[in-house]
């Protein structure tokens, strides 16, 4: 099997290939032709590379082949993968546009069972990130481009933010993990990404101190004086905040040395290429892979 993360639940399998659970457990068991990951409540997570071979499984039953016959031919089957049609949408990506329907009417009531749906169907943090993301940035680009009010904006991230709220302060830390600190660049007001960054934090078992928008000048210094983190994270979201954010990192960075200082948002990746340059080493990434790998990659440094 490859190292891709198991991030769909059985009943998500189930629904987008059309294959019963109770048959794919007697499957499981009896031919050991994959082998998901259990989570921490020992449920089973598929990755892409099962659905992959789950796909051909069902093509070859399809086409007259006993399981066990489709079974015996999976060896030699690398070439016949490739031509196996994969679906062209993402299975969240259909929920993620009734969610975004749902918000733009006003509809709580739809939105939060679609989100119930989408808490069910997938893992937290393929629901957060790769669901709920989406969605804040498209609804803050539709209010910047003057297609949807202010209202609709106020709506759609006060329901999605209570939901990210009460994951993330349900998360548990490990002592055993450093310390961190997140919060939004000078000027910056909008937080929802840098909280959804926090999530994947405290998932992953850091205490984080979520400091949210931009404090006033120094209260940082009052922050990581008191609590000694390892890891600042600084989120920019808008261009025009960009220098003023570098700047703080730059003279934080001067001031603790042993602090390893973190740049997300969309401002940051943004950069001309120069200041990618510059800021290489800070630079978390926008995905979920980019934050495990920058992660890792400071914490063995730490060793």
């Amino acid at each position: 099997m490859g190292s891709s993360e198991g991030i769909y639940t059985i009943k998500a399998v189930s629904s987008m290939l059309g294959i019963q659970p109770g048959t794919l457990r007697a499957w499981e068991r009896r031919y050991q032709m994959i082998a998901p990951i259990r989570n921490e409540s020992g449920h089973r997570l598929y990755t892409e590379e099962h659905l992959r071979i789950l796909r051909w499984l069902i093509t070859k039953s399809k086409n007259g082949y006993t399981i066990s016959q489709a079974i015996s031919l999976l060896d030699s089957a690398d070439s016949i993968f490739d031509a196996v049609e994969e679906p062209k949408q993402d299975y969240s990506e259909g929920l993620g546009d009734k969610l975004l329907s749902a918000l733009l009417n006003f509809n709580s009531a739809k939105a939060h069972g679609l989100l119930d749906q989408a808490f069910s169907l997938f893992t937290v943090d393929k629901t957060v990130i790769d669901l709920i993301g989406p969605i804040l940035i498209k609804v803050g680009d539709l209010w910047e481009e003057g297609s949807i009010s202010t209202a609709h904006e106020h709506f759609a991230s006060s329901l999605l933010r209570s939901r990210i709220e009460s994951i993330s302060n349900s998360s548990p830390y490990n002592s055993f993990l450093p310390i961190a600190v997140t919060v939004c660049g000078p000027g910056e007001r909008h937080e929802l990404g840098l909280l959804i960054f926090t999530m994947f934090l405290r998932r992953k078992g850091f205490e984080v101190i979520f400091l949210g928008t931009s404090l006033a000048e120094n209260d940082i210094e009052i922050v990581l004086n008191k609590v000694n983190p390892k890891f600042l994270f600084l989120s920019c979201t808008l261009e025009k905040n960009r220098l003023s954010t570098l700047n703080l990192a730059d003279e934080i960075s001067g001031k603790y040395s042993d602090l390893f200082i973190g740049l997300g948002g969309n401002a940051i990746e943004s950069m001309p290429p120069q200041l990618q340059y510059k800021y290489k080493e800070n630079i978390v990434g926008l995905s979920r892979a980019e934050w495990e790998k920058w992660l890792k990659k400071r914490i063995g440094k730490m060793k």
